[in-house]
């Protein structure tokens, strides 16, 4: 997806900014090359990158540094270790091709924060399987840049 790096990463992370508000630290789950996570903190938002894997969270200070990002901070490890200690009053969890939805929310269900998860054209699909085991509300938002979706999730119990 080289060629359509723009379009297909990061106006597809960018577009978050359109629905969460700049007052909410973004903790993003399984930020891998740090999408959404540092086209947020880009964009000015206070963001923590979460990702289990030692050498993506390399890469990522690396990032960090080279766009000298002090609003962003990576933390070696897996969601579900660390949801307790989230400021859900203050933040949301986003995520962009980490899990379904159902795994989401059974790393990070202790967490009373809101979602907003960049998905596939799959997403309502996503959404009925991880209604069968927990609670929520939840909007769909088309895409703008593709066939998918955001899912914004609420009301998590």
């Amino acid at each position: 997806t080289l060629p359509q790096i723009r379009t297909r990463h990061i106006d597809d992370s960018a577009q978050l900014a359109n629905y969460i508000p700049k007052d909410k630290t973004i903790v993003d789950i399984g930020s891998g090359a740090g999408l959404p996570a540092v086209i947020l903190a880009i964009l000015g938002y206070k963001a923590v990158a979460i990702e289990s894997i030692t050498k993506k969270c390399k890469f990522l200070e690396a990032v960090k540094q080279e766009l000298n990002l002090q609003n962003l901070t990576i933390i070696n490890n897996r969601a579900e270790s660390i949801a307790r200690q989230i400021d859900s009053k203050n933040s949301v969890w986003t995520a962009r091709a980490a899990a379904p939805i159902i795994k989401i929310l059974d790393w990070t269900k202790p967490a009373k924060t809101p979602y907003f998860l960049l998905k596939g054209h799959s997403a309502q699909q996503e959404i009925n399987e991880a209604r069968e085991k927990h609670k929520f509300d939840y909007e769909l938002f088309p895409s703008r840049t593709g066939d998918g979706f955001i899912v914004h999730l609420f009301h998590v119990k």
